[in-house]
């Protein structure tokens, strides 16, 4: 038995016809034949889909219960048990109801798959996991019902449901999507032009990569190496010359001519470690890559012998239409070493075509011949090589003069062993002055005649001549053995350090201004550097300000620096110490982005924070503006009746009425006051105004005051008077209290006393707390309601309007922990809930026995 296909319907938005186009296809594949059913369709009340449904056979739902009400939800086992050919399961992205088999409708489809059945389902953009936080910054809205990209990227074949914002504006505003009462709230929403065209994009562009995508493999498959004009891919070569602006511009107007146009930077290095194509600045590379990004574009380093090969290679790997190279700088009498890049891309492109740009730099570069460069082995070794490539050989002539009949290659065989030695210390020089010292040490000393530069015989003519070749050879490859471990060792320490810059990048690194400082210190340490500053400036004309420094006396200026690392126009790092060499720049390039990075990053993070905090002030707002027009005018209304009662001249009042009025009117003003101070307490809260005074106080004190607004007998105290004292402010803790007291008496049954009992906590390395626990028999609240229940503008359950307007828990909340304290909500054992509060004792808490016990209150009788 194989595995089963599955389709899927992409769309941008809710309502653009993916549920339709589904059931359109099931009808299709019914006529020919195939056995299909209805797993699970959501028509949403949409009579449109609901007729779109009908004479398909249905597999009936299951149903559960959850928090007391009654869910349906695809019967996966029923639709195993049913194996029809193909099942159409709406929306891949649905979390089911706990009590399924699986958490998630997608982890469903993959059971129906492997069982061999074909799927048909659908999935809005919005949905996919890697999406999530662009379209919350598109729509201000967070999904949180979301499917693995992998899964929808797995399906054998996925259809784009198009529709343009307009026409889908216009299916909701005719009723087509939602009911007639959400239209107004859905197009001032969510369904705004903007935010349709944002998230259409967004599909259009997924989809396009997925075919992409299914191109590549298909070429790959088929072993088809030449290029398929789908769509402009503009790749331009860079050497890191100063012509490759002018070619990154040239090749991003190529590429926005025809839309859908991509542009393409590549680099081409040595494998070898050695600089690569044009030999150009790392400096000038990135600020091209910075140049290539801005433009749209994607910058790529590709290691390559042959820098025309590369190019090659990488241009017909990415399905290149064009490349785009800049004349060569090398003067005409170059050209004698061969063609050049240019020349052989264009001869060897086939069906790419090749633009060569122009540029003022053409036959000016490059003039020398490029000379490598010897390994840097520290002053001391050098000038110890020096000395025994110079001085050893004659000293050993003077040592072999005196110790007769060793014999001529005995003689060389030593004066090659110094050679070696020169070379070993002090590199190649060193080594070739010694091969070249030693072989006119040899004739004047040892080959006759002696004390001579002529020789005799030819065979030590020969001698002499293949002594110096083979002194020059092993100082040779001693050197390159050497300059290869010392690049070995740089590369492998610029690994380690770009790899830990890395990793900081893929953790998500802090956003505090620590870090940045943290960042400039590895900077200064790394490259044994006095100072280090990272400076910006608000325009190109403006002046230079530093936004985090390391070390004593920073620079304040790029000029002043001795190393300058440019960051685009507004951004630099500046070094003050030494001059580094050109083969620091790349690591310290590193560092220089990663700084702007982090800069970026902590700017965001800040706009984030303003963000949310300016969401949420429009949170609360919007909820005292709804409490002010409804829980504020319920109390008023009611105090308003009564007093136009009493001043009525038409009706007579006794005085039972008329106290019951006055009653009135007292209970409302209460409960108007009660909701006026909880709204001003959260608004201090929200603004930071809450400032307590902290003082030694008896918690025994504090609670009697707190059930001022309580019914006499509905709490049981048990607040032992030989508790420590406590660190709290007595008004502001009186006011917590007094909120959750309340609120456990409004939900305890009818005859059950809410209890408040008190105990101490010891600490072995401090005072110790003290817990306050507010226990009642109510109905509880769920685990995943616990915390919930302690934000602004919260009621649980079928609390009535007129109860509040949800601000109780949340101010007792935000005082104790303004004290330094904690609430929070544990079950109570047989039901109901429990507040626990515990705030900071003043002194230390004695052991158990000296007048009161650990905390472990009794609970109040469960009712009958």
């Amino acid at each position: 038995m194989g595995r089963g296909r599955l389709r899927i319907y992409l769309g941008a938005a809710p309502g653009v016809g993916k549920t339709y186009a589904m059931l359109a296809e099931a009808h299709r594949r019914l006529e020919r034949g195939t056995d299909v059913v209805v797993a699970f369709v959501e028509d949403h009340g949409r009579r449109h889909t609901a007729a779109r449904a009908g004479g398909l056979e249905l597999v009936p739902r299951r149903e559960l219960t959850h928090r007391g009400a009654v869910f349906t939800e695809m019967d996966l086992d029923a639709v195993l048990a049913r194996r029809p050919q193909v099942a159409l399961v709406d929306e891949l992205a649905h979390t089911n109801v706990p009590g399924c088999r699986h958490e998630k409708r997608w982890q469903d489809v993959e059971e129906l798959l492997a069982a061999g059945i074909d799927v048909i389902s659908t999935v809005n953009i919005q949905h996919l996991e890697s999406l999530g936080d662009v379209v919350e910054g598109i729509t201000g809205v967070r999904q949180r019902e979301t499917v693995p990209d992998e899964v929808v990227r797995r399906a054998d074949q996925i259809e784009l449901v198009d529709m343009s914002p307009q026409a889908l504006r216009r299916r909701l505003a005719h009723g087509n999507v939602y009911a007639p009462e959400k239209i107004d709230a859905a197009l001032a929403n969510y369904f705004r032009p903007g935010n349709l065209t944002a998230l259409r994009e967004l599909a259009l562009l997924w989809t396009a990569d997925r075919v992409d995508e299914y191109l590549q493999n298909y070429r790959a498959e088929q072993g088809i190496q030449g290029v398929w004009q789908a769509r402009e891919r503009i790749v331009v070569g860079l050497t890191g010359g100063p012509e490759g602006a002018t070619l990154i511009r040239r090749a991003a107007r190529i590429a926005a001519r025809g839309s859908g146009g991509e542009l393409l930077a590549v680099h081409i290095s040595r494998s070898d470690g050695l600089a690569g194509s044009g030999s150009g600045s790392s400096q000038a590379l990135i600020e091209q890559r910075a140049l290539v990004e801005s433009l749209g574009g994607s910058y790529h380093a590709v290691l390559g012998d042959d820098p025309a090969a590369g190019l090659l290679e990488f241009a017909r790997g990415v399905n290149a239409t064009q490349i785009v190279l800049g004349t060569s700088r090398r003067p005409a009498w170059q050209y004698v070493y061969g063609p050049g890049v240019s020349g052989t891309v264009t001869r060897e492109s086939g069906d790419i075509d090749v633009h060569i740009v122009t540029h003022e730099h053409a036959a000016k570069g490059r003039g020398r011949i490029p000379i490598r460069k010897v390994t840097d082995l520290g002053r001391t070794r050098t000038i110890a090589g020096w000395l025994i490539g110079v001085a050893g050989p004659p000293l050993l002539a003077l040592l072999l003069v005196n110790i007769d009949g060793l014999g001529l290659t005995t003689d060389m065989l030593l004066f090659l062993s110094l050679t070696v030695c020169a070379a070993l210390v002090g590199g190649l020089f060193p080594a070739i002055a010694s091969a070249l010292v030693a072989s006119s040490a040899l004739n004047y000393y040892f080959a006759p005649p002696i004390h001579t530069f002529t020789i005799d015989e030819p065979q030590n003519i020969m001698a002499v001549a293949i002594f110096t070749a083979v002194g020059i050879a092993v100082a040779s490859v001693v050197d390159l053995a050497a300059r290869r471990t010392h690049q070995a060792a740089r590369s492998q320490t610029e690994a380690q350090t770009l790899s830990a810059l890395a990793g900081t990048v893929l953790r998500g690194a802090p956003t505090g201004d620590g870090v940045l400082t943290a960042l400039l210190e590895q900077v200064r340490e790394t490259f044994q550097q006095e100072a280090a500053a990272l400076l910006e400036r608000p325009d190109p004309l403006g002046a230079w300000q530093p936004v985090a420094t390391a070390g004593p006396r920073p620079p304040e200026r790029p000029e002043t620096a001795d190393v300058e690392v440019p960051i685009g126009e507004h951004l630099a790092l500046a070094l003050r110490g030494r001059v580094l060499p050109g083969e620091d720049r790349r690591l310290l390039g590193a560092f220089a982005a990663q700084a702007a990075v982090l800069l970026e990053r902590r700017r965001l993070a800040g706009e984030a924070a303003a963000a949310r905090r300016e969401a949420e002030g429009n949170r609360i707002r919007t909820a005292l503006l709804a409490a002010v027009s409804h829980d504020l005018r319920t109390p008023l209304a009611g105090i308003k009746a009564s007093v136009s009662s009493l001043r009525s001249a038409d009706v007579e009042w006794d005085e039972e009425d008329e106290a019951e009025l006055l009653a009135g009117i007292e209970a409302g003003a209460d409960r108007l006051d009660h909701l006026i101070n909880n709204l001003l307490d959260m608004s201090r809260l929200q603004t930071g105004t809450v400032t307590p005074l902290i003082q030694e106080t008896d918690l025994d004190e504090v609670v009697p005051f707190a059930l001022g607004g309580v019914p006499p007998g509905a709490v049981r105290l048990d607040v032992p008077e030989s508790l420590p004292m406590i660190r709290a402010d007595g008004g502001l803790l009186e006011r917590s209290l007094a909120n959750l007291i309340e609120n456990a008496v409004k939900y305890s049954p009818v005859g059950v006393k809410v209890l408040v009992k008190a105990g101490a906590l010891r600490s072995p390395d401090g005072p110790g707390r003290v817990e306050l626990r507010i226990v009642d028999r109510g109905p509880g609240v769920p685990e995943d309601a616990k915390e919930r229940i302690f934000a602004p503008f919260q009621r649980y359950g079928d609390a009535p309007r007129g109860a509040g307007v949800g601000l109780g828990l949340a101010v007792a909340r935000g005082f104790v922990e303004a004290m330094d304290g904690t609430v929070t909500a544990e079950d109570t054992p047989g039901g109901g809930l429990t507040m626990v509060v515990t705030l900071p004792a003043a002194e230390r808490v004695p052991e158990p026995g000296d007048g009161w016990e650990p905390v472990g209150p009794e609970l109040p009788a469960a009712p009958a």
